[in-house]
């Protein structure tokens, strides 16, 4: 009965020999430059959007919306609502929730590095096209094809790199990802406020058309990948596991682990239904989980930031170089944030992360939407001195690192590595899924909400913070440490998540039999990271 195998070490966690090589190292940046993809349409979106050459020749109506506010001192909070344009950003969302289901399948059967591949393949077609766009219609054809780039290469990188890595280090190595996402959106606004000085009207252009670098980076990286041990053990493919096990621990001493693997996927293959069984009780945790985290981590507010920026911070006031250059200051802060959470999420764990940055959040939201009230009021009309808005973009840069460490990461680390063999592909494009869903809507409905919640709508996404960072205080057990295919453990022996699971769901494998799990099934928790 699948549910959970993990190995009887007298109840305790399990540490498997073997170290960091150069060779996981290497293959681990490698697998996570499909962040880049991500970061960079993330950040390239919102720089382009703010581009009057870019607003005249495909969004007019935007375009003089925009310069009647200017020239009227009008509202500034409406001045670039259009479906038109939110449609231009979030119609990628969309695709890649779709595609996230197909990848599913293709991470399976072919392996994580053919699903990065055909990741990377789409998003360069997709680049192509953007970047040659003669109307709305190449823009938008375009933006799906990144899309189902985005949606292949987040169900597929995530899990690569959670497989990949030693348990001790899981979470340093898996946060490669969300550090290479934050590294595409800093190179996104820094591209942007190079183009945008361009003469002619067409370094829009070039924005987006160099979309096919990271796009280029990661097609050709992931042809070099090994597959790994997991991926091959369930793919029948026993020997050359064993190998690649040892060559990615550094050691020969694998047996265990290779036991626990192989245990792992016959177990898996019991289960014919992944997509049905992920609803049974048993992985009700994991479930939760999976639709939580990436629905919460879009309702911090974050992409509010990333992919207006510059369009918010000329709502504030600000020059359009200005604006572009503040988009980079806050691009530095997340980069340079999330090196705080690799250094430190192994360390003090996923919990006091999680908890910290949104106690962070929460305060820098009450403060930049305050600030912003103040001045703006509800009438949308306002000169802000330029010292008041460097005030608003200091809190709105300690907001950015209070998620660059936290939110960020961890929501995609954290669904990564809790889920067992047999459900771990479907797990994760759910989790793909509801964060690409959440990404459209938030995309879709931030410049409406700004128009009509105006300053309000930070206080909204505040009160959201609030519900979540309580989510995670009861209800997230703490994952760091822990080997994945006994992650069962510590859901088992949480407060509330152990009423899911019955004594036989887990099962614990000794020498040569399995056998129930000592106790009677029950785990000791004060012999769990938890």
């Amino acid at each position: 009965m699948a549910g959970g195998v993990v190995v009887n070490n007298g109840g305790g966690r399990k540490d498997y020999p073997g170290k960091l090589t150069m060779f996981v190292l290497f293959a681990c940046i490698v697998a996570a430059t499909g962040g880049l993809i991500f970061g960079y349409d993330i950040g390239i979106s919102g720089g382009v959007t703010s581009m009057n050459p870019f607003l005249m020749k495909f969004f007019p109506a935007v375009y003089r919306k925009e310069k009647e506010a200017e020239k009227n001192q009008s509202n500034q909070y409406c001045k670039f609502d259009s479906p038109l344009l939110t449609m231009f950003t979030s119609s990628l969302y969309l695709a890649a929730l779709v595609a996230s289901f197909f990848a599913s399948t293709v991470t399976r059967v072919a392996g994580r590095k053919w699903s990065m591949f055909g990741g990377g393949v789409t998003f360069l077609i997709g680049a192509a096209l953007n970047g040659a766009a003669k109307n709305v219609l190449m823009l938008i054809v375009g933006r799906v094809l990144l899309g189902i780039g985005v949606g292949f290469a987040n169900q597929s990188v995530p899990l690569y790199l959670s497989e990949m890595a030693p348990a001790r280090l899981r979470g340093m190595l898996n946060i490669g990802f969300q550090l290479m996402v934050t590294i595409g959106i800093l190179c996104a606004n820094l591209i942007n406020y190079g183009t945008a000085k361009i003469k002619g009207g067409w370094g829009w252009r070039v924005s987006l058309a160099l979309a096919a670098v990271p796009a280029a980076i990661i097609a050709v990286g992931a042809l070099f990948l090994p597959d790994t041990p997991n991926s091959l053990i369930d793919r029948g493919h026993t020997d050359a596991a064993k190998r690649m096990l040892r060559r990615v621990r550094g050691t020969d001493n694998i047996e265990e682990e290779y036991n626990d693997l192989v245990v792992a996927s016959e177990e898996s293959k019991l289960m014919t239904h992944p997509w049905r069984n992920i609803l049974q009780r048993r992985y009700r945790p994991q479930l939760t989980m999976a639709i939580a985290i990436p629905f919460f981590q879009q309702l911090t507010g974050i992409n509010v930031i990333m992919f207006y920026a510059p369009v918010l911070f000329k709502t504030l006031g600000f020059a359009d170089d200005a604006s572009l250059m503040s988009a980079v200051i806050t691009g530095l802060v997340n980069v340079f944030a999330t090196f705080v959470s690799i250094f430190t999420v192994d360390r003090l764990g996923r919990r006091k992360l999680f908890l910290q940055g949104g106690i962070q959040m929460l305060a820098c939201q009450i403060v930049v939407g305050s600030l912003i009230g103040a001045k703006f009021g509800f009438s949308g009309v306002a000169d802000i001195p330029k010292a008041y808005a460097a005030f608003v973009v200091l809190f709105i840069c300690a907001y950015v690192a209070g998620f660059a460490w936290s939110w960020g990461p961890l929501g995609w680390l954290v669904p990564s590595e809790i889920f067992p063999l047999e459900i771990r592909s479907a797990g994760q494009s759910i989790t793909v899924s509801v964060n690409m869903l959440f990404t459209f809507i938030i995309a879709q409905a931030f410049l409406p909400m700004l128009c009509h919640f105006k300053f309000i709508l930070f206080f909204f996404f505040g009160a959201w913070v609030v519900i979540m960072t309580l989510f995670v205080a009861f209800f997230l057990p703490e994952t760091k440490n822990v080997p994945i295919e006994e992650m069962v453990l510590v859901w088992k022996s949480h407060w509330y998540w152990c009423r899911f699971f019955r004594d036989e769901d887990v099962h614990v494998v000794g020498a040569d039999v399995e056998m129930p799990a000592a106790n009677g099934g029950k785990v000791d928790p004060a012999k769990l990271a938890y």
